[in-house]
């Protein structure tokens, strides 16, 4: 057993090891370069390879993380609004933001649900939607759904793949992350190509 394994099965036994995930996935949804994704895909992983704690509790906390984030988000989008602060007043950050305020005005669900799933996309949406003044009620219930699917689909990553992959503990996790980041370049890929192909139909 190398001490990459030891390191892996020592993180799985650890009584805090699900709090340190939870902990991940609650600052990537203000930093989207804390690697909220990858922690809940190498959970998913550790969960099949070593039994420690089951998949079901990887995604509820998971799920409960990135709820919390993201509610807290649009509470900083609906109390201080998206202009306080010099980051959000860039160009590259301005356009994100109008573009959100743009796509919740036409249809806030759809675009809540499928912004959980990118990074950059949810942190915008999610201020958008606080200084949208998107009710909370109707807010609230399409967070928990995104927050909970998104839980899923990236822990059910990890667990698939270290039931498929030989090699341990320590290929899981690797190649899980790898998947998991790869399936998010993807997605900011084919919708960067969108965005540029409606921009250029409307000029």
């Amino acid at each position: 057993m190398t001490g990459v394994d030891v390191w892996l099965q020592a993180i799985a036994a650890s009584p805090w090891a699900l709090l340190g995930m939870a902990l991940l996935v609650f600052a990537d949804a203000f930093l989207v370069v804390v690697p909220g994704e990858a922690a809940v895909t190498a959970f998913g992983a550790l969960a099949v390879e070593h039994g420690a704690f089951p998949l079901a509790s990887v995604v509820l906390v998971a799920a409960a993380a990135a709820f919390a984030g993201d509610v807290c988000c649009y509470l900083v989008g609906r109390t201080v609004g998206v202009q306080r602060w010099t980051w959000m007043r860039g160009p590259r950050v301005g356009a994100a933001l109008d573009g959100a305020r743009a796509r919740l005005e036409r249809n806030a669900a759809v675009v809540l649900f499928t912004a959980r799933f990118v990074p950059f996309a949810r942190l915008a949406v999610n201020l958008a939607a606080g200084a949208s003044r998107v009710k909370p009620a109707r807010y609230l219930g399409v967070a928990a759904l995104a927050a909970l699917a998104w839980a899923t689909y990236q822990a059910v990553i990890g667990a698939v793949i270290a039931a498929m992959v030989p090699g341990g503990p320590v290929v899981a996790v690797i190649v899980s992350i790898v998947v998991a980041v790869g399936i998010g370049v993807g997605i900011d890929l084919v919708l960067a190509r969108r965005a540029k192909r409606r921009a250029a139909v409307r000029n």
